[in-house]
């Protein structure tokens, strides 16, 4: 199957009630509103754990008793982030190679505890 292209940006893709950007915007939001919650438990940083940096973004993440959960955020949230308390690292901890799915499962698994 090839690639399929749209003529327009990614982002400004909707579903008939929200643009995808507007959707990544309200996964941020609420993702800090979370992080905010369990500032002993988070941090965030510009540099990954093996040093790589991602112009415009940067990581947060948490540790669950189910395991780490991150994220990439657009550097506009730095500064919002940043008001909330959490840690700011020089890099990322290590990864554990989590994957997206697994994010899910770790997030669902903590609120079903």
């Amino acid at each position: 199957m090839g690639q399929i292209t749209i003529p327009c940006r990614s982002g400004e893709v909707s579903d008939g009630y929200h643009t995808f950007d507007e959707l990544y915007d309200h996964r941020s939001a609420l993702y800090m509103a979370f992080l905010k919650g369990r500032p002993q438990h988070s941090w965030m940083s510009k540099r990954h754990c093996d040093d790589a940096l991602w112009d415009g973004w940067f990581i947060a993440g948490t540790t669950l008793p189910s395991g780490d959960i991150t994220y990439h955020l657009n550097v506009k949230f730095w500064d919002s982030l940043k008001k909330a308390g959490l840690s700011v690292l020089d890099r990322a901890p290590k990864w554990d190679r989590h994957t997206s799915k697994d994010v899910y499962n770790r997030i669902i698994e903590y609120v079903e505890k």
